[in-house]
């Protein structure tokens, strides 16, 4: 599967890091950036990430940040987009179950990379339940501007 990847300064060896287990787990990666730990602004790269997916070049998005909340906030202002900030296994597989999250966000200064990978693997591989929330994730996708 493709995954759109990016990040701010904040969150570049995370990156890195998610970017080789993707790999391992056989995914192909579209790195949107940042490149390096210099100072950088996190909508740039929300938007890149958000407008490949929304575009339909890739199924899902994964962002990173240091709190992950500028970077949830950018996000969701893209057509399209559902995008989840997790802090655990918990509410990485409820992002996906019930909310159909199509961008994963990810605080690197909140959490371990180990445990960002395991969330990733969990968000990627949780299928959307459907039925009753599905009309509620209408709802909000009818909310767009």
């Amino acid at each position: 599967m493709k995954i759109a990847l990016g990040t701010d300064h904040a969150g570049y060896e995370f990156k890195e890091g998610l970017q080789a287990f993707l790999k391992e787990l056989g995914h192909e990666v579209q790195d949107l950036g940042t490149y390096d730990k210099q100072p950088c602004d996190y909508p740039d790269y929300a938007l890149r990430v958000c407008q490949y997916v929304a575009q339909g070049q890739a199924p899902f998005g994964i962002l990173v940040c240091g709190s992950g909340i500028g970077m949830s906030i950018a996000a969701n202002k893209v057509n399209g987009i559902r995008a989840a900030l997790a802090h655990d296994l918990y509410t990485a597989r409820m992002s996906r179950s019930h909310n159909d999250a199509n961008v994963l966000v990810l605080p690197s200064r909140l959490i371990a990379l180990a445990i960002a990978c395991e969330m990733t693997k969990l968000f990627l591989e949780t299928p959307f339940e459907g039925g009753r929330h599905a009309g509620r994730v209408e709802k909000i996708m009818k909310m767009e501007c």
